[in-house]
């Protein structure tokens, strides 16, 4: 079966679930604000099996995900908003008009960090000229809210940065982490010792990116360490190890990095 008959064999089921007559009671109930969970979820299932690099599973997770781009498209065109050929149409012309080097007649860049930059250039033009007189164009315009909030402080920085908001040696933002540390260390309430943890969160994902490293990326690896050394100290100490006192606990801990470190 050809691309073109498989996305239109799609399409047609997503429409018979949706049938207000003989469609899925469930599918009929739903709407855009119940769908997208589901929708988040599967896009964190897909970097699930890429992480594990499993083709077989990476396979079946970004059908589940490309179903919920149908699903949604349908929601739209039953309201009268756009259909699914819109959104494809609509990003097949974005990618074109973002690639002049590939599609047009602009120059190509150096490398990719060169390549980022001028996508980033486009999009913001894209933004300014979709801006309104009532509503100034921001440099920050376009980042989701949705995003989860780690994430999101990367991408808010990257945006400031391309405007100029940038220190000009890494060693200023480890200066503002350790600033915003002393001030979390001098927090006199939950309200101020919550606020103050953002800030010190925020600082963290700015030195990761100024790494060039995704904070995201570099989280979720930090919780799979954890737990496996957890399960790993749990499964040394047998079942009384939650009543270990915590130098006992930690000798565990330390086993089970000097057998990771072999």
């Amino acid at each position: 079966m050809t691309q073109s008959l498989a996305l239109d064999r799609l399409a047609s089921i997503m429409a018979a679930l949706r049938h207000p007559q003989s469609g899925c009671p469930w599918d009929l109930a739903q709407d855009f604000d119940t769908i997208a969970p589901y929708t988040i979820e599967e896009a964190y299932e897909v970097a699930g099996a890429i992480a594990l690099r499993d083709m077989a599973e990476l396979k079946k997770e970004l059908g589940d995900l490309l179903f919920q781009v149908v699903f949604h498209s349908r929601l739209a065109e039953e309201a009268g908003h756009f259909a699914l050929a819109d959104v494809v149409t609509g990003l097949c012309e974005k990618m074109e008009r973002r690639h002049p080097h590939i599609f047009g007649d602009g120059t190509r860049a150096a490398d990719a960090a060169a390549q980022k930059d001028e996508w980033e250039r486009i999009k913001a033009a894209e933004r300014a000229a979709a801006g309104a007189p009532e509503q100034p164009v921001s440099a920050l315009d376009g980042v989701a809210t949705a995003l989860p909030a780690l994430m999101r402080a990367e991408k808010l920085q990257a945006r400031a940065a391309l405007a100029g908001f940038e220190w000009a040696e890494v060693s200023g933002v480890r200066a503002k982490l350790d600033e915003e540390l002393a001030e979390f260390d001098t927090a006199t309430d939950d309200a101020n010792r919550t606020e103050e943890m953002g800030d010190v969160l925020f600082v963290l994902a700015n030195l990761a990116r100024r790494h060039n490293i995704d904070p995201e990326t570099a989280l979720r690896a930090g919780n799979a360490k954890f737990e496996r050394r957890f399960r790993a100290m749990e499964a040394l100490a047998g079942p009384g190890f939650a009543s270990l006192p915590i130098g006992a606990q930690e000798d565990y801990w330390q086993q089970v990095k000097a057998a990771e470190r072999r």
